[in-house]
């Protein structure tokens, strides 16, 4: 019994968090993919948190009546607003860059994440989304890019 009354509390930790983690960002838009199924392509849209001049919108499919949901993903970044050198230099300038999005797809540890990293050279914001389950061989991820010329942030390169 007291093994029956565990697997219940962590279904219900599980569906709980799945709960939350959908939560984040804010649905803009949902698209049924047929009469026949039940998974929807949904559209949700979210400003990067340290550049809120920057807005996301991603497109993942969601899957009602299943406990996992498809790893494909889609992101699209643009400037939606002022970006200030000051946010610039208060970001996380590492390769990997910092997490500024994640929800989750699954109970069983799939998420979907979004990795803003910076590139110095080009002055650009790289917005990176992928799934941390490797399906098929494969991590399914996409890419987004936000130049920072014609913003306060950019700089003139040194001759």
């Amino acid at each position: 019994m007291p093994m029956i009354q565990g697997v219940k509390s962590l279904f219900a930790v599980a569906t709980l968090s799945l709960t939350l983690a959908a939560c984040s960002g804010d649905n803009v838009g949902d698209v049924s993919l047929g009469l026949l199924t039940t998974k929807d392509i949904k559209i949700q849209t979210f400003e990067d948190p340290k550049i809120p001049g920057v807005t996301c919108h991603i497109s993942h499919v969601k899957a009602d009546l299943s406990l996992a949901d498809p790893s494909d993903m889609g992101i699209s970044c643009r400037q939606t607003g002022p970006i200030s050198a000051e946010e610039i230099a208060d970001i996380d300038r590492s390769k990997s860059g910092e997490v500024v999005f994640k929800a989750s797809k699954s109970i069983l540890f799939k998420t979907l994440k979004i990795r803003r990293i910076y590139d110095a050279s080009a002055q650009t914001l790289i917005y990176l989304s992928y799934s941390t389950k490797e399906l098929e061989g494969s991590y399914k991820h996409s890419m987004s890019t936000v130049p920072l010329y014609g913003t306060e942030a950019w700089q003139q390169p040194d001759s």
